[in-house]
């Protein structure tokens, strides 16, 4: 880790105010280091640094060979730093270790993918019926990204954006979460040492109530990506609409894991509680609502809290834990509030609803005990709101018509699965779900070559995949007339005029 930790024109700097922030450790409630946190002048100054590498500077322009190369450099200095990257995704996330390397892994996956697709991509030539004429679709970078990332997978969050956008010719400004900052500020020092050029990759961080209007509400800046919740994403698409600049917004789901009898019973058990519970529920895509035929409901939920109450928690530092602390607090006061109103509107607690009594644990860690709610309806706030947390809602359905307008009925479209040995059923379910990704009897996995992202309230644009580079580009048409000669739309010869 560098000894500052903004990264602006190739330079290590502090802030402007010698402000900073304490980073918690989740698993014990201290503060474990500090970093130095960005005033908006400091966000200024990055996305000027961004602009002017840009407009005046090589990189739009290095060639695609270069660009893939450099993409591989920073893969394998991740590689070889592949053990301390985890130890610091865990002490800052409190996810465990085998997560964080997972998670690292996957990072090195994007880097590839994206080196290798901007190797194959190609102009797109248009035959217009017109002799002479060549006409062609190119790609060229979109000019300055500002990159907004959330706490929960920090580092694999913000490699979606920054490899695309290297691959593209882009310059940018990353901005992790100031909850979870310290694994993005050490892959910038990796890409420094990789070869990013000074000015192309541009690091701030800090609370977006500070930094959001100088990162966002500025003609310097050409496209926006941000991962996070509903509320902010509103206000970045807001006044992203005012400059017309362009944005795209991932802002999480609530997102159905639909059973129906036929279901294979081991393993619909087994990954119904790892989409949950995995990370503590902490991710976007976690299947937080149970939607499971009648005739199986009671002894499925009862197989699920047997299964819930055996998970090991700890520090994510010791390889026995299965699952860490939440994040933060605030966090954790979050899911206790989540709590009193499930019981509050008459939802049924079957195991959890609160701080874990286990031995083992620091009282002072961020730890809530996996939680499931029984005889849960869609009218529920519980059942409605994006909990981000490990609790589970169960809620029943008797037809396949039932389970379909249960799964559809959310404001987000983020991610679904559906669980049946049934293959004609399980296709009209993937189909007839309105969601981004659907898992067919499998449930958490992605590809960095399939696109990413969902729909309704869960956001727009996609990361991932070929759309996920063409997010951080735009389109030319090039019309070339090879033998040009005269229309004579307005002249003609018998006026006179050759």
């Amino acid at each position: 880790m560098p000894d500052a930790h903004l990264h602006i024109a190739g330079r290590w700097r502090h802030a402007a105010d010698a402000g900073t922030r304490d980073v918690v450790n989740p698993a014990t409630g201290s503060v474990f280091t500090r970093v130095d946190e960005a005033t908006p002048a400091d966000a200024t100054a990055a996305i000027a640094s961004a602009r002017a590498t840009f407009d005046d500077g090589a990189w739009p322009g290095t060639p695609v060979t270069e660009r893939a190369a450099l993409l591989r450099r920073i893969a394998d200095l991740l590689v070889l730093n592949k053990a301390e990257m985890a130890r610091i995704e865990t002490l800052d996330t409190g996810k465990t270790v085998a997560e964080s390397e997972i998670d690292m892994d996957d990072v090195e996956s994007v880097l590839r993918y994206y080196a290798a697709l901007i190797e194959t991509e190609s102009d797109r030539v248009v035959d217009v019926g017109v002799p002479g004429v060549i006409s062609r679709v190119v790609r060229e970078p979109i000019g300055v990204c500002v990159m907004i990332a959330p706490w929960n997978y920090p580092l694999l969050q913000i490699s979606w954006k920054i490899a695309p956008a290297l691959a593209a010719g882009c310059t940018m400004v990353a901005k992790p979460s100031e909850v979870t900052p310290l694994s993005t500020i050490a892959f910038v020092e990796l890409c420094s040492r990789a070869g990013v050029p000074p000015g192309v990759l541009n690091l701030v961080q800090g609370a977006g109530s500070t930094l959001g209007d100088a990162l966002t509400d500025t003609d310097d800046v050409d496209f926006i990506s941000f991962t996070g919740g509903l509320a902010t994403g509103r206000i970045i698409s807001e006044v992203a609409a005012r400059h017309v600049t362009k944005v795209a917004v991932e802002l999480g789901g609530k997102n159905p894991h639909i059973v129906f009898p036929d279901a294979d019973w081991e393993s619909s058990v087994d990954q119904v509680l790892t989409g949950v519970f995995l990370h503590s529920g902490q991710v976007c895509s976690s299947g937080t609502r149970l939607i499971v035929h009648a005739s199986i409901a009671d002894d499925f939920v009862d197989a699920l809290v047997a299964g819930a109450e055996q998970i090991v928690m700890g520090d994510g530092l010791d390889p026995a834990s299965k699952t860490g602390p939440l994040v933060s607090a605030a966090q954790l006061a979050k899911m206790e509030e989540f709590v009193e109103s499930a019981k509050a509107e008459g939802a049924v607690l079957r195991t959890g609803g609160g701080r874990p009594d286990r031995d083992g644990l620091d009282p002072a860690g961020y730890y809530f005990a996996p939680t499931i709610f029984d005889h849960c309806d869609a009218t529920m706030r519980i059942v409605r709101d994006e909990t981000f947390g490990p609790i589970l809602t169960v809620e029943r359905f008797d037809t396949e018509e039932q389970a379909l307008a249960l799964g559809n009925d959310t404001d987000y479209g983020l991610a679904a699965g559906v669980r049946t040995s049934d293959a004609a059923l399980g296709e009209r379910m993937v189909r007839g779900l309105r969601h981004g990704t659907v898992w067919l009897n499998d449930f958490g996995y992605y590809t960095p070559a399939a696109e990413w992202g969902g729909f309704g309230k869960s956001g727009n644009g996609r990361e991932l995949g070929p759309t996920g580079l063409a997010e951080y580009q735009e389109t030319k048409h090039i019309w070339h007339n090879t033998a040009p000669a005269p229309s004579r739309w307005f002249t003609s010869t018998e006026d006179g005029v050759q």
